[in-house]
């Protein structure tokens, strides 16, 4: 299978809000409690409410046949977020985001959650230290990571 990389635009919001929760409950359900779940994502129209961050964000969207497959965001030279379909895993969409994100950038870091941290692991990331983050109240474990170009 094919997809496209391209810029966000404010059209995709309810898309992306959509493959976020879906991802964050199927993707990440190995690693994290179903209440740990429903902190980090609560709704599939959580991320709604954030529709500035990813206007003001360096974000893209990866698409196939206009079906939006992964996303991710950059502010600076930190990678905010990054999902991508459950079905559409180990095709490549992350590492196209990421590539194309990181291009350019002296050093990246990234709170990567358990589920991502190998992923990042493979691209040359080093774990600086362990996190816990609260969301609604719920600790969530994720690593701080960084990557020197």
């Amino acid at each position: 299978m094919s997809f496209v990389i391209r810029p966000y635009r404010a059209a995709d919001l309810p898309a992306v809000a959509e493959l976020f929760y879906r991802t964050v409950h199927t993707v990440n359900a190995a690693d994290y409690t179903p209440q740990q779940l429903r902190a980090w994502a609560p709704s599939e129209d959580s991320l709604c409410a954030d529709e500035e961050r990813f206007l003001r964000q360096t974000t893209l969207v990866a698409e196939d046949g206009g079906e939006l497959v992964g996303f991710a965001s950059m502010e600076g030279e930190c990678l905010d977020m990054l999902y991508v379909r459950a079905d559409r895993l180990h095709e490549g969409i992350a590492s196209a985001l990421c590539d194309a994100l990181e291009d350019g950038a002296a050093s990246v870091t990234v709170y990567a959650s358990l589920t991502a941290r190998p992923f990042f692991e493979k691209r040359g990331y080093a774990t600086v230290r362990k996190n816990t983050v609260l969301r609604r109240g719920i600790p969530l474990t994720n690593f701080l990571m960084r990557l020197d170009n």
